[in-house]
């Protein structure tokens, strides 16, 4: 659900292939995580319900795979997108089921969900009373108490529909919410946390995909450029740097009309940047150009999703292989030595560091 096969899902049908998902119950397994680790979310296949979550301890070199269902005993459910942790749980939004699962990072039993979204992709903490989750197919930001597991608002999207909806990664800034607007869209939110109102918003390129905040306060925005016959266009992938304060656009750095970048990530210092494009690349926040060589090249491989260990600094990147088959996780140092490899579930596409 990440790449752009995504634009062409008819909403209807998204809801109706959601509205039959079943879980599959069978027998919980006590397990348990210890220490700092790397949980792997894997996407799995479109109407397949074969969603799974893993689970990789970097110091042991230790994986547990499709850890959701064996500590339940039910499925994860169709298209797994995102996962958050945040409050002392993990929060796993699966897109085309419809809910948010909260689960102890430590055992990985569900401890609440929360249902009613039309498509989620993301969410963020404000507290532990109110977050935001954004959506695809809509052109509503819900707001949703964590702590009832409830829908208690919702923020609407001026100039845009139902049809054409679409809200996607975000990030915060003092008092302030920073979200791109993605397929068929070119533009960032602002929205203000005290009043859940979109107070300012400005343009992109064409279809914002992955935003990042640096230490600086300035915002990273990476856009895809669309697809010919696009409604919002079609054009290069552009890479953002603008101020958090002012939205001033300090800096575009523009790739080739062949590129596709995307994941675009922060060290955890963040005053590095990493993103795909086919290979791996790497940038410092204050640099005025463009990298001309990769970190990591790309070698019959399918990179998919990436992420960066916000203590050691190491580089994990998810291969997809074939979108069938088990994922692949490959982990290199931030010297780009390789340091180990495991496979996990079927299309690992996001990560969230415990």
């Amino acid at each position: 659900m990440k790449s752009r096969s995504a634009l062409f899902v008819i909403p209807v049908l998204l809801a109706a292939s959601a509205s039959c998902m079943k879980w599959d119950y069978g027998e919980p397994e006590d397990f348990t995580a210890h220490g700092e680790g790397l949980f792997i979310v894997c996407e799995g296949n479109f109407q397949y319900g074969n969603s799974s979550l893993s689970y990789y301890d970097p110091q042991t070199r230790t994986v547990i795979n499709d850890a959701f269902y064996r500590a339940n005993g039910y499925k994860l459910g169709d298209v797994a997108q995102s996962m958050t942790c945040y409050d002392g749980r993990g929060w796993i939004v699966v897109n085309n089921s419809h809910v948010i699962f909260a689960i102890d990072p430590v055992t990985f039993r569900e401890t609440g969900r929360i249902t009613g979204f039309t498509s989620p992709r993301y969410i963020h903490f404000i507290s532990p009373e109110k977050a935001y989750v954004t959506q695809l197919w809509d052109n509503r930001i819900f707001i949703v108490n964590p702590s009832t597991y409830q829908i208690t608002g919702y923020i609407t999207v001026p100039d845009m529909t139902m049809e054409q909806g679409s809200t996607e990664q975000m990030v915060q800034w003092g008092d302030y919410v920073y979200c791109c607007c993605w397929s068929y869209q070119k533009r960032i939110l602002r929205i203000d946390t005290r009043t859940d109102r979109i107070d300012a918003q400005f343009e992109t390129g064409v279809q914002p995909v992955s935003l990042s905040l640096d230490r600086f306060g300035k915002l990273w925005i990476l856009t895809d450029g669309g697809y010919d016959g696009n409604p919002a266009g079609y054009e290069s992938a552009s890479l953002y740097k603008v101020d958090a304060a002012t939205l001033e656009v300090e800096r575009q750095f523009q790739f080739r009309r062949s590129d596709t970048p995307s994941e675009l990530q922060l060290n955890g210092t963040r005053d590095t940047l990493y993103w795909l494009n086919n290979d791996v690349w790497r940038m410092d926040v204050r640099s005025t150009r463009p990298p001309v060589r990769p970190f990591l090249k790309e070698r019959d491989t399918r990179f998919y999703g990436l992420t960066v260990d916000p203590v050691r600094g190491d580089v994990y990147v998810a291969d997809a292989i074939d979108y069938q088959q088990q994922g692949m996780i490959y982990r290199f140092t931030s010297d780009a030595a390789p340091v180990d490899s495991f496979y996990v579930g079927v299309t690992p596409g996001a990560f969230c560091w415990n």
